[in-house]
This record gives structure tokens, C-alpha cells and sequence, in this order.
């Protein structure tokens, strides 16, 4: 039996309500194959409009095998490209952040118009034709203030994303923010553990004390069942909908994205250590209440996120190899905000800093137990860790119906 067919047999027999396989989380050739046929094909969470607010503005990422360069052209859009120079193939950009009024290669100086056309290719001959060598284009999306790229050839259709996530994002105007702080981890976990320690808090409260002054530890929060019959929960929705801010669960068909506005612990408007604002100005002025919840976004594979009244966290997952992932973690604030007098970077940073390095050391450990040859996968709580079993559902369903294509 070749990788191909045992990978969708075992995908087809995996029980809805035990973790994967060990092999999942630990062998390489399975990465490899999850790299082409999930990380290479969906659409990625990558940055911030904010991030690129002027023309000639870019950022960079690598994901698997790709570098990719994303950058604002002259007329103001967003374009992304494969950024390797279509000389002898070096990096462009270097840096992970950067503005240029064209893209210029370090190696030869071969030079590129912020829309990819080859501008000029020193000492090659007036017969090169610059026509057939601009820099490849890969797909590239904004919608409420993410951008998003796709590597693939033929990318999935956007739209069903962004009718999904405008309503929910627009009012919040985070294309009106900057990045306050920016974090970077590498954590020693295969990038499912990673997500499946997120769809859960079972572990909350014996790890994360920082977060567990504000953020509720009901299992609706972190699950899959919405929250509807939840009074609570259903009172606050109905408040925030009548001034404007969507906030009832909606969760794609396919399950690969969901939003939700969940209030904090009752007294708490912000994850603070005093459950305070952190930020004196807000993200939008026409939000003027201060208790609007956080809205949660997930979409799989790439991005988790929390936006509240005065600030906006944002979480992108990339995997490294088969045993590493890193998490960069954005703190998003007004762009006119200032530090130290609207607000203190310590006390903005401070609860997620410490909730993404317990959470660093929890994979670890999560990691080097499922490295044992003597793993064998357990049980999820059916109470807790729903949202574990959904994720996986998402994975296991895409994942088989690629293989499958491959036939």
C-alpha cells in the first residue's frame, strides 16, 4: 500500500472523537504531504493592511518552501509575489518588514516595479525581453483589514470568506491600526497539537492563570455549540447586534472558519490583568462602549484572533518542520495612539506574552509524549474539547478528499 492510499484509509477510519494517529504529529513525509496538499492550497492569514498602509510598503513570510513577498502597489492595492528573483533565484526582500519604491534584487540588481514587471537587468544584452521574466504572481486577498495569500495555481473562490468576515470585522476599522508589538515563538509541536491546545481551555486553568482572570473557562466558548442557550451569552449578543456589532456564532460549512463575540468573566472588558481596558483610545470612535466582548475568529489552517473595543490580538501559525511551528502574535492599537500616554505596553502585552509561552511549554511536552513509540491516541472529553474533535474533522475531510483527488 502506497503513502497516498494509507493515509486516506486511515483518514476514513479515524474515530470523530480520538486524536490522530502518532504518526501524524511526528513523521516526516506526511508533512511534507500535508505542505502540498493543504498549506500550499488554502488561503494563509499573513499580515495587516496596516502593515502596508503607504505605496512601496511590504512584509515577507515563508511558508514551507515558499518565500513570499507581499507589497502595496502604486494605485493602492495589494499584490503578492514569489519572491525569488527571476535571475538566479535570490531573495529580493530580506527583511521581515520594509518600503521601497521598487524591488531590487541584493545578488545582481535586477530590478522590479512594485506590480512584478522587470524594470531593468544590468549587462544582459538589449535582446533580453524583461516581458518574460517579471516576478511570479501568487494570489493575494484583503478583507477587513487581513491579508491573506494563496500559493496554489488555482485558488479556492474568496468570496464566501469575505461575506463571512466583513460584518463582522468592518465595524472595528482595524486598516485604522499599527502593529503596537509584535512576538515571535517557535514552538518544539507539530502544528495540529498546536491548534488542538487552542480549541481547548481543559487545560486552562491548570496553565494559565494570566488568562483565567478574564477569559471564561465554559466550554461553549472554545467549542462548537454555539452559546445560544446560554442567557447570558444571549443577552449580550442581543446588546451588541442593536448597536451594530454582529456577534451571533457563525461557523462555515465546511468548517474550516468561525466567528463569535463571547463576553470576558463578568466585570472584565479586556484581557488585562485587572480586566481593564488597555488602551485609553479605541480601535473605532463610532464604538464607544467599552464592554463589547472579544470576537473570536478562527480559520484553519493559519489564524487564530481576539478583537475587542480597544485593541485587536492576532495569531498566525506557520509549520517549520514535522516537531516545530511558529506563532507570530500581533498587538494591533489605534494609529494615532500613543504609548505611554494612551497606553502602556507592558500591561497591553502582558496576558498573552505569558499565555503564549505556558502554551509554548504545554506543546513541548504534548510533543515529546506523542514522540513515544508506545503513544497510543485517547479519548477527547465530549464536555471540553469538542472544538479539538471539529478541528480534526475539518483536517482529516480536507485532507482525505485532496488525496483522493490525486487518483
Amino acid at each position: 500500500m502506497n503513502l497516498r492510499t494509507d493515509l486516506i484509509d486511515s483518514l476514513r477510519r479515524r474515530p470523530h472523537h480520538m486524536a490522530l494517529e502518532r504518526r501524524f504529529y511526528v513523521d516526516p513525509e506526511i508533512f511534507r504531504v500535508e505542505m502540498e496538499q493543504l498549506w500550499y492550497r488554502e488561503w494563509l492569514f499573513v499580515g495587516h493592511d496596516c502593515e502596508l498602509a503607504a505605496t512601496g510598503s511590504f512584509l515577507t513570510v515563508q511558508v514551507g518552501d515558499y518565500p513570499v513577498v507581499v507589497v502595496r502597489d502604486r494605485d493602492g492595492g495589494l499584490r503578492a509575489f514569489h519572491n525569488a528573483c527571476r535571475h538566479r533565484g535570490s531573495r529580493i526582500c530580506t527583511s521581515t518588514h520594509g518600503h521601497a519604491p521598487r524591488l531590487v534584487c541584493p545578488y545582481h540588481q535586477w530590478t522590479y516595479a512594485l506590480d512584478g514587471r522587470l524594470l531593468a537587468a544590468r549587462d544582459m544584452g538589449a535582446d533580453l525581453d524583461k516581458s518574460r521574466y517579471g516576478l511570479k504572481p501568487v494570489h493575494c486577498q484583503s478583507v477587513g483589514g487581513y491579508v491573506w495569500i494563496c500559493l496554489a495555481d488555482q485558488a479556492p473562490d474568496f468570496e464566501p470568506v469575505r461575506r463571512h468576515l466583513e460584518p463582522y470585522f468592518l465595524p472595528h476599522r482595524l486598516q485604522d491600526t499599527k502593529v503596537a508589538f509584535e512576538s515571535t515563538i517557535v514552538e518544539e509541536a507539530n502544528w495540529k497539537l498546536v491548534w488542538e491546545n487552542n480549541r481547548e481551555c481543559y487545560h486552562c486553568a491548570g496553565n494559565h492563570p494570566e488568562l483565567c482572570r478574564t477569559f471564561p473557562e465554559e466550554p461553549v466558548i472554545t467549542g462548537v455549540s454555539g452559546g445560544l442557550g446560554n442567557p447570558r451569552i444571549a443577552a449580550k449578543w442581543a446588546r451588541w447586534e442593536s448597536i451594530g456589532l454582529p456577534s451571533q456564532y457563525r461557523i462555515a460549512a465546511d468548517g474550516q472558519y468561525r466567528t463569535v463575540r463571547y463576553p470576558l468573566i463578568e466585570g472584565a472588558t479586556c484581557y488585562t490583568m485587572d480586566g481593564k481596558a488597555a488602551v485609553s483610545r479605541p480601535l473605532c470612535d463610532t464604538v464607544t462602549e467599552a464592554d463589547v466582548g472579544s470576537l473570536l475568529l478562527f480559520h484553519f489552517p493559519t489564524t487564530w484572533n481576539h478583537i475587542m473595543a480597544d485593541h485587536a490580538t492576532t495569531f498566525r501559525v506557520l509549520p517549520l518542520t514535522p516537531t516545530k511551528t511558529q506563532l507570530v502574535t500581533k498587538w494591533l492599537v489605534h494609529k494615532d495612539a500613543v504609548e505611554g500616554v494612551d497606553y502602556d505596553l507592558k500591561r497591553l502585552t502582558e496576558v498573552w506574552l505569558a499565555t503564549n509561552d505556558e502554551d509554548r511549554r504545554v506543546c513541548q511536552e504534548n510533543q515529546l509524549g506523542v514522540n513515544s513509540p508506545a503513544y497510543e491516541p485517547g479519548p477527547y472529553s465530549a464536555v471540553h474539547e469538542d472544538g479539538c474533535m471539529q478541528f480534526l474533522d475539518w483536517y482529516a475531510t480536507r485532507f482525505r478528499a485532496r488525496l483522493e483527488a490525486l487518483a
